[in-house]
């Protein structure tokens, strides 16, 4: 980027053909002192002589963290998708719905290309992670999806929505009027709910607390509050069972930044909390309701085509787990260090042009 151009007045020093008796006048004491001032203060903005009220945060820049994210990545597709998705900018893909999949014994994905819905299925009941957009979704999708995988969908007991967007919260209330399952936010997007009144929101039900266990036939997700995307995202973990083995699974609940600088630090302090979570429960499976996000669409075409493979492509190890909320952790860093330097560049930029001017009139 260029730096902004000053001008600087070069002072004219008094000669005797000025003043022929060697004395100032007052008039002339006041034109030296003003344009002494001028010429300190455009100093100041030449490259080095950055004042303190303008100078560039110290540290790492935005592109160091966003180097660093790359590395952490390396060649993984999954972790390499979340960088794009977290990269400023990013415009998300409209690929086409995948056919509905049990990507685990007792997890399937109904997804509609761009989201998706996440069904635990247990022996009492299903507990459905979000509800894709609208009533008709909510049916073709869901209900028919589960009945294709040999599920019930009448057995939907709770559909927990992980925030208060419609392509996440639209289907809910479907649902709830077919089958009597209940509805679960956490309660700060309730309110967003509440105050925005948009299309297809569900009727307030039941409050989502931080780190809640919701118990369904035996098997148990535990709910972590993790705001940021929304001010009441919230992140399921929770047990899946792949060739006679349980794993832990994550799914964080919303993927792309919000745009204040101040909601974006409440985003990197919900990934730090989230990432000592996973690490604690030892998670080893990486699960997303926006497919294109984390490589998850091709994973499921993955897994369909070697059906009676004992590979699983979802499960990622611990390792690379921590990486991947590592990554975000690190993109988030660097997508608020990008904001202070557009407001470093900014406050520059207003103070040059006020030195430009100071003595126009």
């Amino acid at each position: 980027m260029n730096e902004p151009q000053t001008q600087t007045h070069p002072i004219h020093q008094a000669s005797p053909e000025d003043h022929p008796h060697g004395a100032l006048t007052r008039r002339r004491l006041w034109q030296l002192g003003a344009a002494a001032a001028l010429t300190a203060g455009a100093a100041s903005l030449l490259p080095g002589r950055a004042s303190a009220e303008t100078s560039a945060p110290s540290g790492p820049t935005a592109q160091d963290h966003f180097d660093r994210a790359a590395e952490l990545a390396g060649d993984s597709p999954v972790l390499k998708s979340i960088v794009s998705a977290l990269t400023a900018g990013y415009t998300p893909p409209r690929p086409a719905a995948p056919a509905p999949l049990r990507v685990f014994d007792n997890v399937a994905v109904l997804s509609v290309g761009f989201v998706s819905a996440t069904a635990i299925l247990t022996r009492r009941g299903i507990i459905l992670i979000d509800a894709l957009d609208n009533p008709d979704e909510a049916e073709q999708y869901i209900v028919s999806g589960l009945r294709s995988l040999g599920a019930d969908p009448s057995t939907i007991k709770y559909v927990v929505v992980t925030h208060g967007h419609g392509d996440h919260f639209g289907g809910a209330q479907y649902l709830a009027d077919q089958y009597g399952a209940r509805v679960m936010m956490a309660p700060a997007d309730w309110d967003l709910l509440a105050s925005t009144s948009p299309a297809n929101a569900p009727t307030r039900d039941l409050d989502i607390t931080d780190g809640q266990k919701l118990t369904l036939g035996g098997t148990t997700v535990t709910l972590n509050h993790t705001p940021g995307h929304t001010p009441g995202t919230v992140s399921p973990i929770f047990p899946a069972r792949w060739r006679g083995r349980t794993h832990t699974a994550m799914l964080w609940g919303g993927t792309n930044p919000p745009t204040a600088t101040t909601n974006k630090e409440t985003y990197l302090s919900s990934a730090l909390t989230f990432a000592s979570r996973t690490r604690r429960a030892g998670v080893d499976i990486e699960l997303s309701n926006h497919g294109f996000a984390d490589y998850g669409l091709e994973r499921m075409e993955e897994l369909r085509s070697a059906p009676n493979s004992r590979e699983n492509p979802f499960i990622v190890g611990t390792s690379t787990a921590q990486r991947f909320m590592k990554i975000v952790e690190t993109m988030l860093r660097g997508r608020i260090a990008q904001d202070q330097e557009a407001a470093t560049t900014t406050a520059t930029t207003t103070v040059a042009t006020g030195a430009h001017t100071a003595g126009c009139c």
